[in-house]
């Protein structure tokens, strides 16, 4: 399978690593699952809906970690998180040449509340410590769910993202926004509009995602190596200089495009010709053209 998008979660990690070199960390037989849905009669899974374990990309050492968006939406809760903090920790010890995590989650698991809420802040302070011990961590972000929520926070704590057109990513999925702020705020049912606003292209273009392909797993293979490498060159810690830059960018953001209302908008602001031709451009063209506009951001 080539697709990313359809792909899952075992798939993509099948098709990023090199064959027969993932070593899986409480493998399905571990039956390893949330005991808050079983109190609650829900449906478990025997993975709690991620895989995570370890293996080879080229021959180069590699951590890395795939959310399973059939199961709960890639929802997290306690174990969903403890896995993957637990494969963080494990990466600082162990030291390999990058972590990946392959991301496709609507966000917290509601069904376990407080617990999903102290997972994600654990993700996100693990992903920080394994970034100041020197380990590159790239953020994939290809399926249909997109990354949501806290997990959307912790896509952007990693040293850079890769995206595909046809996923998203933000904190607030469309119909949160609409049912808080009612339809005049976001129309959920327009899906353009969505996709302007939360779909691969616009991260990209402002500056979220760092890097954005095709949705074929050797695209999403190959950009996490190139910035794997390039995190590598430059330093991985998250350091005050660059968490002052990036403040600074997201003010300098906020006065530029605070008062737009759309991304075609935001996109002609930042002096693309033709903005309503942006959805239709294939990949190649799209980064050609993006790569001459695309607002800049602090790694």
């Amino acid at each position: 399978m080539s697709s990313y998008q359809e792909a899952t979660a075992r798939q993509r990690i099948a098709g990023m690593l090199d064959p027969g070199s993932f070593d899986e960390f409480l493998p399905p037989q571990r039956r390893v699952v949330s005991p808050h849905l079983h109190q609650l009669d829900a449906p478990v899974s025997f993975d709690d809906g991620v895989a995570v374990g370890r293996g080879t990309m080229q021959g180069r050492r590699v951590f890395i970690a795939a959310q399973e968006g059939g199961f709960m939406g890639g929802a997290v809760g306690e174990v969903h998180g403890a896995k993957l903090v637990g494969m963080l920790k494990r990466a600082v010890d162990e030291r390999p040449d990058c972590v990946l995590l392959l991301l496709e989650t609507g966000g917290v698991r509601l069904h376990e509340a407080n617990a999903g809420l102290i997972a994600v802040s654990e993700v996100m302070r693990a992903v920080l410590d394994t970034r100041a011990a020197g380990i590159p961590v790239i953020a994939l972000v290809g399926g249909s769910n997109g990354a949501f929520g806290g997990m959307g926070i912790v896509a952007r704590c990693t040293n850079g993202v890769v995206i595909s057109e046809e996923s998203r990513l933000a904190m607030s999925g469309p119909e949160v926004i609409e049912t808080a702020g009612g339809v005049e705020e976001f129309d959920a049912r327009d899906r353009a509009l969505v996709w302007r606003v939360t779909g691969g292209k616009h991260r990209y273009l402002i500056g979220d995602a760092q890097a954005i392909v095709a949705d074929d797993i050797p695209g999403f293979r190959a950009a996490a190596l190139a910035l794997a490498d390039a995190a590598r060159g430059r330093g991985t810690e998250l350091t005050l200089e660059a968490l002052e830059a990036e403040q600074q960018m997201l003010q300098s953001r906020l006065e530029r495009f605070g008062g737009l209302d759309d991304p075609l908008e935001i996109w002609e602001a930042l002096g693309v010709d033709d903005p309503h031709s942006v959805p239709l451009l294939e990949i190649d063209a799209f980064r050609e053209l993006a790569d001459r506009h695309r607002e800049g951001t602090a790694a």
